[in-house]
Order: structure tokens, then C-alpha cells, then sequence
């Protein structure tokens, strides 16, 4: 049986980081590659980090239902290809979609296989330092992407002291080789289960 794994977290948590490294040593992952309106960044390509799209081809795709989710995040709007993921999970290829919560609220909604693992930074004052670090954003954006972060991470500690989903997993990603080990062995239990589960 292929999963769909969401990865989901706050800009600056090292959601991508975390994501290549287990790639890198789990065989049989596929990376989802999202759309976004937002402009590239030093080093990024069409059809790696994402889609680039212009916000008129963007609203001609969300009126052709060609999404899976999509949302509006700090003026931007980011999609998930539906095709994509579809086709992947029928070949039965388990799937990563690295999204924001609302969208991956809205994924696990529709696809009740799902399984979402949410990456924390290890506080807020080391999240704005690695936002800072990028040096690719305008004050308005960081304190934005800040101001959101802290909502969400919120949001998400009152989940887990409540045991509500959507969260199956938390990692605080306070060491990248720590918490790629963690999220590698999230990945292996998921599929061992899933494995005994099919016999």
C-alpha cells in the first residue's frame, strides 16, 4: 500500500532539508513538487523546488480542478498537483507533499490514508535567525512569515496536548541529523505496518 506523507511546518522549520536527507537513504520516495505564484530564489528551478507559475495560470488551474489543495500563504498561493500524486500512489510509490498546515488539513480531509508529521523549529528566536539567514526576504515578509509561525506552532502544541488530529507526528528539529533519523524511522514503522497489514 503507498502513503501519502505529509510534511508540513512553519517556512524556516528545514522541512526541506529534512526531506532530501531521507530521500537520500530511504529507497521508493517521491517528492511531490508544488506551484507557487511566489518568485524564485537564488539556485531554484522550474520543475525541482517547484513549479513557478505566473497568478493568472495559477487561478486557470484552480478553476480546471487541477489541485489537490491549494492555499494562500503570505501572498503567495501554493498548489499540489493532483495528477502527480495520483498517478505516484497508483504505482505504489509512497509520496512526500511538503505543504503548509491549512494545506495539509485539507489534504488529510480528502485522503484518510495520509499521514501528516509536523516539523518544529526549536523556537521561535531560532526560526526568525534561519529566516534572517536566507537573505532572500523583505522585513515585511519575515515578520509575516513570523507572525504566521507562531499562530500555527500555537495551533499545533494545543493539538498535541489534546490528542486531536490531524498531527500523527512532531518532530523539533533542534538537530538536522537527529531529526532526519526520526523522520526516516517515522517512514520505516509506516511501512513495515503497512507491509504486515497487506499479509
Amino acid at each position: 500500500m503507498a502513503r501519502l506523507i505529509v510534511i508540513s511546518g512553519p517556512s524556516g522549520a528545514g522541512k526541506g532539508t529534512l526531506i532530501k536527507r531521507v530521500m537520500s537513504c530511504l529507497p521508493g520516495l517521491r517528492l511531490s513538487v508544488s506551484a507557487t505564484t511566489r518568485g524564485r530564489r537564488a539556485g531554484e528551478r522550474h520543475g525541482r523546488e517547484y513549479y513557478f507559475l505566473n497568478r493568472s495560470e495559477f487561478e486557470r488551474r484552480i478553476e480546471e480542478g487541477r489541485f489537490l489543495e491549494w492555499a494562500a500563504y503570505t501572498g503567495n498561493l501554493y498548489g499540489t498537483p493532483g495528477k502527480a500524486v495520483r498517478d505516484h500512489l497508483e504505482a505504489g510509490r509512497d509520496v512526500i507533499l511538503e505543504i503548509e498546515l491549512e494545506g495539509a488539513k485539507k489534504v488529510l480531509s480528502q485522503c484518510r490514508d495520509a499521514v501528516m508529521v509536523y516539523i518544529m523549529p526549536p523556537s521561535l528566536e531560532e526560526l526568525e535567525r534561519r529566516l534572517r539567514g536566507r537573505g532572500t526576504e523583505s522585513e515585511e515578509a519575515i515578520l509575516d512569515r513570523l507572525g504566521r509561525a507562531k499562530e500555527e506552532m500555537g495551533e499545533v502544541e494545543a493539538r498535541v496536548a489534546e490528542g486531536l488530529p490531524p498531527l500523527h507526528y512532531v518532530i523539533v528539529n533542534d538537530k538536522v541529523n537527529r531529526a532526519s533519523d526520526e523522520l526516516a524511522r517515522i517512514i520505516e514503522r509506516i511501512r513495515i505496518k503497512d507491509e504486515q497489514a497487506d499479509h
